[in-house]
């Protein structure tokens, strides 16, 4: 991924946070990424890790429409994930016996929703308005992507590991981007050192 597109998507994110009177701490601990797949506009995220404890984190993202998280769970990362401006598509799986992720819709997927348990067959997709979420345990595969132009969402956890703790079902996507410096940076990444 080009510097240049890191620095235009991160002054994009700052805007539609800044007009949703979202205020970012002094020193932003930036986060982009096109999950190593190469099209940035279908799959990719921009983050803010407001939060970086060992008991808890806070992150609050950016994706604009129709794009994609890729389809993911976590060993040991209990998440809520919150829609904070827009509407937010999220497909949800279950783990099979082996922890793999199944669209066998007779395997339920067991989660909260606006703090309610509820319980849906694997791959179905819920749709979460502002101030609307959802509460994933570890092993629950999910991907999202917002209607519309774009989402504001907001993520809480349990202590967060995006280098071990991230498990995708397609083996091409990686995590953290390989950078193409093509101009100075604007915006410090937290992979930056």
């Amino acid at each position: 991924m080009k510097r240049s597109e890191i620095n235009e998507a991160i002054a994009e994110a700052s805007l539609a946070f800044s007009r949703h009177h979202w205020h970012l701490p002094p020193e932003p601990r930036w986060d982009v990424t096109g999950f190593g797949l190469g099209d940035f506009e279908k799959y990719g995220l921009i983050l803010v890790n407001l939060a970086e404890l060992p008991q808890y984190c806070e992150k609050l993202m950016y994706a604009r429409g129709n794009q994609k998280t890729p389809n993911h769970t976590h060993k040991s990362k209990q998440e809520d994930i919150i829609c904070r401006n827009g509407t937010l598509a999220m497909q949800l799986f279950a783990s099979d016996e082996k922890g793999e992720c199944t669209t066998d819709a007779s395997i339920p997927v067991q989660l909260l929703r606006n703090g309610k348990e509820v319980e849906y067959p694997s791959g179905t997709v819920v749709y979460l308005k502002a101030g609307e979420r959802v509460t994933l345990k570890s092993g629950v595969y999910h991907e999202f992507w917002p209607l519309g132009d774009y989402a504001v969402i907001g993520e809480v956890s349990t202590y967060n590991d995006d280098a071990t703790d991230n498990y995708f079902v397609d083996k091409r996507v990686g995590r953290f981007e390989h950078l193409e410096e093509d101009v100075p940076p604007i915006y410090k990444l937290v992979s930056d050192s």
